[in-house]
């Protein structure tokens, strides 16, 4: 009997050690569960059953007991790059319509990070597609607003930075948490199709602006020399006039002062 009661009791022994192992292993589980690590880069969002609990903690080990309270980790610092008119869908061709009725073949990236995560995670479902369609919008009104030429040339800087603040500025006011940080334009040609074309009058429009600016340098120099000309003609018209006026008033002088001397003094 005096046996059996100590297998009872070294049964009951083993038996509480292993339920303290379990609660151990168990507790051990949810403290691996309820760390969780931040980076540099990152910031974490805190979610109390769901709802935004804390935003923004340090970088770091950092404890949300589970499951109470979750945690969602968000990179802020990674630039991300978000492709338009590149062609890859029939819904992303590129092409655009300027404001003198051109069709213009654009491609551009825009680049972007995180500023608050929290609006980030909570108010877009889709944050790439979203800046794409605002990005593509945006830029559809300011190729409308321009002319062809100044969009192929020059003015590629002054529209991505008119895109940027755009951009930023509808991503502003649907709380998104997003920074624009540039606009890279990587394309503006004409459509493919009439590419050759397009060169061959931008050739013609090059010659004949080439054309345009010899006749004014002729034109110039042809008006230049006339006026010179002119001028040496009124130089010496007026020389002749001076002399002649000179002359006359010299023979005025000398006949005035020769009636003088040879006349009879009165008595």
């Amino acid at each position: 009997m005096d046996r059996a009661a100590g297998v009872a009791r070294a049964a009951r022994a083993s038996s509480g050690r292993g339920i303290a192992l379990g609660a151990l292993a168990l507790a051990a589980l949810w403290l691996y569960v309820s760390v969780y690590s931040v980076r540099p880069e990152e910031r974490s969002v805190e979610l109390l059953f769901g709802q935004e609990y804390s935003t923004g903690t340090a970088s770091g080990l950092n404890f949300a007991p589970w499951p109470f309270i979750s945690a969602e980790i968000v990179q802020v610092t990674t630039e991300r790059v978000t492709e338009v008119g590149t062609g890859r869908s029939a819904l992303d061709t590129g092409l655009m319509l300027t404001r003198d009725e051109a069709v213009v073949d654009i491609e551009f990236q825009v680049v972007w990070n995180v500023r608050d995560p929290s609006n980030y995670l909570f108010n877009l479902a889709d944050p790439s597609n979203t800046v794409r369609a605002v990005a593509e919008s945006a830029m559809r009104d300011i190729i409308a607003r321009s002319e062809l030429s100044p969009i192929l040339n020059r003015d590629r800087g002054t529209i991505a930075a008119e895109l940027l603040q755009a951009v930023q500025g509808v991503l502003d006011t649907y709380q998104s948490g997003i920074n624009v940080i540039r606009i890279n334009f990587d394309r503006a040609d004409p459509p493919r199709e009439v590419i050759d074309s397009f060169r061959e009058v931008q050739a013609a429009r090059q010659e004949r602006d080439r054309l345009e600016r010899q006749a004014d340098a002729y034109a110039n120099r042809v008006v230049a020399g006339a006026r010179g000309e002119a001028a040496q003609v009124l130089e010496e018209a007026e020389a002749y006039r001076a002399e002649v006026v000179n002359n006359a008033e010299g023979e005025a002088s000398r006949f005035l002062a020769g009636g003088k001397s040879t006349a009879t003094p009165p008595k």
